[in-house]
């Protein structure tokens, strides 16, 4: 069952769980991976008892690696952090994993592992090009691994127009960007903007162009908004807004608790 037909009745509520830089990244602070654990389990649970429908556990680094690959420290941490928040959390509490920028099989393999039922992709498809240089997707090896760690029942979230993805070589239209992600196998799309007007015209573009394909809001959304955005979307990745002292800080349970409430108000 995907991400969102998991919660066929509700719109879906997935927050951001922000990691420091973790062990085997350029800027990790030794000594501190105990107290990122703590951190993250304790935003991870503030979510779950919110009644969000899950959390997506992505990495924050000053730099990053544009290839799909991952230090094996890096791989290590990350799962010992998922399972630990899977065992921390509800069973319906759906855990996903993004291993920026684009390390989609190490993603897969956390998931797999420790407990994650979902990735968020950067680059699915196509290519981006970021201040760390050209992210570029390689989905056939990307689904290839997959299978061969037998975790096609990991779905697959693609960015198609975001902070972290903009196509690279030209303009194309986003509808059919969400396509192309749907024809390689991704079970959702994630798009943003800071125009509102931008954000519900492009979740229309990618209806008319695949229109069974969940549409899920990569930010943007918050307790003032979240009413309009989220009748057109199936859904939204939603952090700053919930984390004490904004964007990276840990989640505050009654932010977190308002922004479930208001989303329910919305039903289908």
């Amino acid at each position: 069952m995907s991400l969102i037909q998991a919660h066929a009745e509700h719109k879906t509520i997935i927050g951001m769980v922000h990691l420091p830089p973790l062990p085997g990244t350029p800027f990790h602070r030794a000594g501190t991976f105990t107290k990122i654990v703590e951190t993250a389990v304790s935003s991870a649970r503030a979510l779950d008892e919110a009644g969000a429908d899950g959390c997506l556990v992505q990495t924050v680094d000053r730099v990053y690696p544009v290839i799909d690959d991952a230090d094996p420290a890096r791989v290590a941490a990350l799962a010992i952090l998922v399972h630990e928040i899977d065992a921390a959390t509800s069973t319906a509490f759906r855990i996903g994993v993004q291993v920026m920028c684009n390390a989609n099989q190490a993603a897969l393999a956390v998931a797999s592992v420790g407990g994650g039922t979902f990735i968020r992709a950067t680059a699915l498809v196509g290519a981006s090009m970021t201040p760390h240089g050209l992210v570029q997707s390689d989905a056939e090896a990307v689904m290839r691994y997959r299978s061969a760690i037998g975790a096609r029942e990991v779905d697959i979230v693609a960015d198609i127009d975001t902070m972290h993805f903009r196509w690279f070589g030209g303009e194309k239209p986003i509808g059919e960007i969400a396509r192309a992600a749907r024809l390689v196998g991704a079970s959702a799309v994630a798009l943003s903007n800071p125009d509102m007007r931008a954000v519900i015209g492009a979740v229309e573009a990618v209806r008319a162009a695949t229109p069974d394909m969940p549409v899920m809001l990569a930010g943007g959304t918050n307790h003032d908004n979240v009413d309009q955005l989220l009748r057109v979307a199936d859904g939204a990745f939603v952090g700053s807004c919930l984390e004490r002292s904004g964007w990276g800080g840990s989640i505050d349970p009654e932010l977190a608790r308002s922004y479930v409430n208001a989303v329910r108000q919305l039903g289908r």
